[in-house]
């Protein structure tokens, strides 16, 4: 069964307060929201599985640990997703990149897509699927579908604001995928946005309307 992860660090929720803020622009929300991935990217990758290896300090020669080997592919969900990817990369510099577009439709509130892009060994890697807001789940569902069908089979969901009605949408449809989040809000409104939320994240990322 898969598992709600609510990442509430104190500089996180300093952080996503300043976001929430309708009177902060684009350039102080974009930094925000590439620190607040970095902060969660820590929780995100925490089992990743270690190896031992030999190295020599300047003092002497000892044991050490590394990441084993583990493959990782950071798929954000356009175009909001996009903001979360440079802290995970930060992070995880060997990471590969792939790209799933989808756009809600504004009279059914569904999912359309009309792009996707991903690493060929896809389905060899453990793949985190960014997005800021997990509002109706269905773009989330979609996108780990299309990751499934791919041949995925580990797979998280990273997003910063979440509603019940998508976190038990996703849980219901994918219970082997994980969800990461900074916050769950209260409820979705008759537009399906988040409430309180913090507005539509990629209009604030890239300051359009």
């Amino acid at each position: 069964m898969s598992q709600l992860h609510i990442i509430d660090h104190p500089m996180i929720r300093h952080k996503l307060t300043i976001m929430r803020d309708r009177n902060t622009g684009s350039k102080d929300f974009r930094e925000l929201l590439n620190e607040i991935s970095l902060l969660m990217g820590y929780e995100v990758t925490r089992d990743l599985p270690l190896e031992d290896v030999e190295i020599e300090t300047p003092l002497c020669r000892m044991t050490a640990q590394k990441v084993s080997g583990r493959k990782l592919a950071i798929v954000p969900i356009l175009r909001a997703g996009l903001g979360m990817v440079d802290g995970l990369r930060t992070l995880v510099p060997v990471a590969k990149v792939g790209h799933i577009g989808l756009y809600r439709d504004e009279n059914t509130h569904q999912p359309v897509v009309y792009y996707c892009k991903l690493p060929e060994d896809i389905g060899r890697r453990l793949v985190i699927i960014t997005d800021p807001m997990l509002a109706t789940g269905g773009s989330a569902c979609d996108a780990i579908d299309m990751l499934k069908e791919k041949g995925c089979t580990n797979i998280r969901l990273m997003c910063l604001v979440a509603a019940p009605d998508g976190v038990e949408r996703v849980m219901s449809a994918h219970p082997d995928v994980d969800i990461y989040v900074a916050s769950v809000d209260d409820h979705l409104n008759s537009d399906a946005y988040i409430v309180p939320g913090l507005g539509d994240a990629g209009d604030r990322i890239f300051g359009t309307k």
